[in-house]
């Protein structure tokens, strides 16, 4: 997110959520669960 409010906003969205939608989130976006953390900081 380009946004900090926006980004806190959607992160709030997300806690909401059960685990089952999140973990579904997850393999649409990411389906091999790879580490992202070095494509996210660079």
């Amino acid at each position: 997110y380009d946004d900090p409010a926006a980004a806190i906003s959607r992160e709030k969205e997300l806690k909401k959520w059960k685990r089952d939608w999140k973990v579904k989130l997850i393999e649409v976006q990411n389906p091999q669960w790879e580490d992202l953390y070095e494509s996210i900081c660079s």
